[in-house]
C-alpha cells in the first residue's frame, strides 16, 4: 500500500503533497478531515475562498461508503454550508484508496424534514448513520458511475491524476467572483437571507407568505437576473433593476397590473452582497434551479404542505401499471388529472396533452409548470392552473375538466392520478401535535365525521374527497399503506368501500425528503366498485426498481396483541420488573422494552407489571415483538391476539423465556433496585459474594412454581422441577454463562450485576450519557457475539 503503516495525520500530508500541492490544504474546516481550497494569492485583497473538496479520512482499508456517511453527518451537524461554499466534491479516502462523489448528487440528505443531525457521526449504529448509509450506497450504486471516481493509489496513480487535474480545478486561480451552480445556490440563499431579505420592503413576511409569496421568489429573481434584471419573465417576483415586481395579472380591460417593493437602503445591501457573486448561473442550472424552489421554502412549510417530488423511477413503474390496467391505448382513451401536481414531475413520460389537467395550490408552482411547458414540457397551458383542492369549489375548475366530471359516462373515463401529500396533525390533535397541518383544510370539517381520525392525515382528505366527488372514476395514488391496514383508518375504510385494480410497494427513503423505514405503495382503484378493504396483493420493488416478490396487506384485522397482554395485568406489588408494551406493530418495536423503574415519560403507552403469574406471557409477548426483525416492508405490519394453541406448548414458554432474559431490550439494572434477574448461581459465574436475588434462578430451577403462591422472593427450597429447555435455547444459556463469568473475573465487578450492567461496563457511555456500541475488551466482544449469535438462532427457530 502506497501509505502503509502511517499515521492518519501523515497519510493526509502525503496526499496533499502528492495529488495538491498546487492548492491550500493545511486549514481544518470544522470537524471535517481533509480540505483542499484555492491559494490565496499574494497582495490579494477582494479574494474569496474557494473549497474544491471535503473528504474523511482512515488510516486503514474502510468502507467507502460508510465514510462518506460519517462525512456527511459531520457536514450536516455543524451545518458547514450555511456559512461556506460547499466544494464541488466530497471525498472520503484511507491508506490505499480515494474516492470522490460530486456534492449536488448528496445535496438533498441535507434538507430531509424532521432529521437529528445531532448525532456522533462516527456512531455506526444509529438510525441516522444507518439512513444516510444507505442514501449514499443508493445514490453512487444508481446516480453515479461508481468506477468513475473511484482510484486506488498505487493502480491508478494516472487516472487519478488525470481526475483531478480535470475535476478538482477552479478556472483561474484569482477569482474575485464566486460561480453560482446547483451546489451551493442554497448556500447563498441562506447568506441572501441575512443580507438582502431585511431590505426588501416587505413589512409583514407572515401575512405575504400566506398570500403565496415566499422570500424565495425575490431570491430566485436576483439569482436569475442579469445588470439587475431578471431573465426568466414567468418567475413569480421579477428584479427591476432597483425594485420588485409581483403578481402580475391582466385587468378587465386588457392591461397588466402589478405590486412592487423596492429597498429600504437604496439597495445597497443588495449590491454588496451580489458584486461576490457571478450572476446568473449557467444556464444549464436554471431548470434545476427553478425546480428544486421547495429547498427555498422555511423548513415549518415545507413540513406543513408535506409535499415532495415523486422519484423518476417510480413516475415510470407506476405509469407502466396504469397501462397494465387500461391498456396500452390508455393515454388517448382516458382522462388524466392530477390534483396534487406540484410542478408536475408526475406527468412526466405522458404523451396525451390535451387529456391531461393539472393543478395545484400554489401559483408558483403553477408558473413553473408553464415555464416548464416553454421548455419542451408535454403539458397544454389550459390545462394547468391553481386548485386549492382542499378547500376550494368545484365551479372553479376549468370548464373542460368540470365537463369530464359532471358528466357520469365520462367520469368513468376519468383517472385521478396523484401523489398527494403525507403531512399529518401528529398526536392527533393533543400533545405536541401541529394542529394546523391537517384541521386547517374545509375537508377536514366536511369530512372527519365519517373518516374518523383519518381526517388528521391530509392525504386521506384528498381521497375522501375525490372518493365523493368524483363517483365513477378511478384512482391510481401513491401513499403510505395506512389506508389499508392502520387501526385509526377503520372508519375510513367504512367509507371509502372501493375496489382493488393493481399496484406495487416500494421503500419510502427513495422519495425525496421522505424520512423511515416504511413502504410506500401506488395503487388503483375503481371508485364506483363498493367493496370494502380487506386485504390488497402489492408487487414488491427494492430501492433500484427490482421486483422481488408480493406481499399481502390486510384491512380489519382482529385484535391486537395488546388487547391480549392487557388482560395478564398483576399487581405492581411484589413485581419484579415492567414490560413496556409499545403499539403492535414494527415500526415500533425498540419501544418494547424491560425495565425495573417504570418511567413517567412512556405513560402513553401499557406497562404490565411482571410478577410469577404472568412472567411467561410478558416473555411470550416480548420475543413475539423482537425475534423478527423490522424491515422497510413489514413496518406497519400489526402483531394479533394470540390462538390458544400457544399456551400448551411448553418447550415456546421456555424459549421465550431464554430469549427474553439475554436481550439487549432487556433494560434492568441493579443500580435502580435489587435485581431479580440473574439466571444463574454464584458457583455456576464464580461470583465473589452471595447474590440479593435468587429468584431467577428459582424459577428457571423450579424451586418456584407459577400460581403456586405469591411470595416471590420467598427462600424455602421446593421440589427441583427444573424447566427443561431445547438444545437452541440451551446454548443461549452458556453463552449468557461464558459472559458473566468473564464478568466477574474483573476486579472491579458489581456483584449483582445485570445483562444491562455487564454491556454497560464494558462499552461505557458517550458524553450525552448514551450507552456505546462497541467496546474495546476483545474477550467481551467475543462473548457478546457468541451470545448474540446464539439469540439470532433461537429467533429463527420459533
Amino acid at each position: 500500500m502506497k501509505y502503509s503503516n502511517i499515521l492518519e495525520e501523515e497519510i493526509k500530508n502525503a496526499l496533499a503533497a502528492d495529488y495538491f500541492s498546487k492548492y491550500d490544504c493545511t486549514k481544518i474546516q470544522g470537524k471535517i478531515d481533509f480540505a483542499v481550497k484555492t491559494k490565496r494569492p499574494k497582495n490579494a485583497v477582494d479574494f474569496n475562498d474557494q473549497y474544491l473538496l471535503w473528504a474523511e479520512a482512515k488510516q486503514r482499508p474502510a468502507d467507502i461508503v460508510a465514510m462518506r456517511a460519517q462525512l456527511v453527518l459531520t457536514i450536516g451537524k455543524a451545518r458547514t454550508f450555511d456559512e461556506i461554499m460547499p466544494p464541488p466534491f466530497l471525498g472520503a479516502f484511507d491508506n490505499e484508496k480515494i474516492a470522490f462523489v460530486p456534492y449536488s448528487e448528496i445535496q438533498d440528505i441535507f434538507y430531509q424534514n424532521d432529521f437529528n443531525w445531532n448525532v456522533a457521526p462516527s456512531n455506526k449504529e444509529t438510525k441516522e448513520f444507518k439512513q444516510v448509509y444507505s442514501q449514499i450506497e443508493k445514490i453512487i450504486n444508481n446516480d453515479v458511475p461508481w468506477e468513475t471516481y473511484l482510484f486506488y493509489f498505487e493502480k491508478d496513480d494516472n487516472e487519478l491524476r488525470r481526475f483531478i487535474r480535470e475535476n478538482v480545478v477552479v478556472e483561474k486561480s484569482d477569482i474575485t467572483q464566486i460561480k453560482i451552480n446547483k451546489n451551493n445556490f442554497i448556500t447563498i440563499y441562506n447568506k441572501w437571507l441575512d443580507t438582502v431579505k431585511p431590505t426588501i420592503q416587505v413589512r409583514k413576511w407572515d401575512a405575504a407568505k400566506k398570500a403565496g409569496i415566499i422570500d424565495g421568489d425575490f431570491y430566485l429573481a436576483d439569482l436569475l437576473s442579469d445588470e439587475n434584471k431578471t431573465l426568466k419573465e414567468k418567475l413569480f417576483v421579477l428584479l427591476k433593476t432597483n425594485h420588485y415586481e409581483l403578481d402580475r395579472q391582466i385587468d378587465e380591460s386588457g392591461f397588466e397590473i402589478f405590486k412592487n417593493t423596492a429597498f429600504s437602503d437604496n439597495q445597497k445591501a443588495h449590491n454588496r452582497f451580489w458584486a461576490k457573486y457571478e450572476r446568473p448561473p449557467l444556464e444549464d442550472y436554471w431548470d434545476y434551479i427553478i425546480e428544486r424552489r421547495d429547498l427555498l421554502v422555511p423548513q415549518d412549510v415545507r413540513e406543513r404542505k408535506g409535499s415532495y417530488f415523486t422519484p423518476k423511477i417510480w413516475v415510470e413503474k407506476s405509469q407502466e401499471y396504469l397501462a397494465d390496467v387500461f391498456g396500452k391505448d390508455w393515454q388517448d382513451e382516458y382522462y388524466i388529472w392530477d390534483c396534487a401536481a406540484g410542478t408536475g414531475n408526475l406527468l412526466a413520460g405522458l404523451t396525451n396533452k390535451y387529456n391531461i389537467w393539472a393543478s395545484t395550490l400554489d401559483k408558483q408552482d403553477v408558473d413553473v409548470m408553464y415555464d416548464r411547458i416553454k421548455n419542451g414540457a408535454n403539458l397544454l397551458g389550459s390545462h394547468v392552473f391553481q386548485f386549492d383542492f382542499l378547500n376550494d369549489d368545484f365551479s372553479k375548475l376549468p370548464e373542460s375538466l368540470q365537463k369530464i366530471i359532471n358528466d357520469e359516462n365520462l367520469r368513468k373515463k376519468l383517472i385521478i392520478y396523484i401523489n398527494p401529500p403525507y403531512a399529518e396533525a401528529r398526536g392527533g390533535l393533543g400533545r405536541n401535535s401541529k394542529e394546523k397541518v391537517a384541521t386547517e383544510h374545509k375537508t377536514h370539517s366536511d369530512y372527519k365525521n365519517v373518516i374518523g381520525n383519518a381526517s388528521n392525515e391530509v392525504f386521506a382528505q384528498f381521497f375522501a374527497r375525490i372518493y365523493d366527488k368524483c363517483p365513477n372514476a378511478y384512482l391510481a395514488q401513491f401513499s403510505t399503506l395506512k389506508i389499508v391496514q392502520s387501526r385509526n383508518f377503520a372508519i375510513f375504510r367504512n367509507f371509502f368501500r372501493v375496489k382493488f385494480l393493481k399496484g406495487f410497494v416500494v421503500p419510502a427513503n427513495t422519495f425525496d425528503n421522505v424520512k423511515g423505514n416504511f413502504p410506500i405503495g401506488f395503487m388503483i382503484w375503481r371508485l364506483w366498485k363498493k367493496e370494502k378493504i380487506e386485504k390488497i396483493k402489492l408487487d414488491t420493488y427494492d430501492e433500484k426498481g427490482i421486483l422481488f416478490g408480493k406481499k399481502l396487506f390486510y384491512g380489519d384485522l382482529s385484535e391486537g396483541i395488546n388487547q391480549w397482554i392487557s388482560k395478564k395485568q398483576d399487581n405492581k406489588t411484589g413485581s419484579i420488573g415492567y414490560l413496556d408494551c409499545s403499539t403492535p406493530d414494527f415500526q415500533n418495536q425498540g419501544y418494547v422494552f424491560i425495565d425495573n423503574v417504570e418511567n413517567d415519560k412512556n405513560d402513553h403507552r401499557f406497562h404490565l407489571y411482571l410478577t410469577v403469574k404472568n412472567l411467561i406471557n410478558g416473555c411470550v409477548y416480548f420475543a413475539v415483538r423482537h425475534c423478527i426483525e423490522a424491515t422497510w416492508l413489514n413496518d406497519r405490519d400489526q402483531f394479533l391476539f394470540p390462538k390458544k394453541k400457544w399456551e400448551n406448548d411448553i418447550a415456546f414458554h421456555n424459549d421465550c423465556l431464554a430469549y427474553t432474559l439475554f436481550h439487549s431490550q432487556n433494560r434492568i439494572s441493579s443500580k435502580d433496585t435489587v435485581n431479580h434477574w440473574i439466571p444463574f448461581s454464584e458457583s455456576e459465574v464464580g461470583a465473589h459474594d452471595k447474590f440479593e436475588s435468587h429468584f431467577m434462578y428459582s424459577f428457571l430451577s423450579g424451586k418456584i412454581i407459577r400460581n403456586a403462591y405469591t411470595d416471590l422472593f420467598d427462600q424455602q427450597e421446593r421440589p427441583l422441577t427444573g424447566r427443561e429447555f431445547s438444545a437452541d435455547a440451551q446454548d443461549v444459556f452458556s453463552a449468557g454463562k461464558e459472559l458473566w463469568k468473564y464478568y466477574h473475573t474483573q476486579p472491579d465487578c458489581n456483584v449483582n450485576a445485570s445483562l444491562y450492567d455487564i454491556r454497560e461496563y464494558f462499552q461505557g457511555r458517550s458524553d450525552k450519557g448514551k450507552m456505546n456500541n462497541s467496546s474495546t475488551d476483545k474477550g467481551y466482544n467475543e462473548r457478546i457475539a457468541a451470545l448474540r449469535t446464539s439469540l439470532k438462532i433461537l429467533a429463527k427457530k420459533n
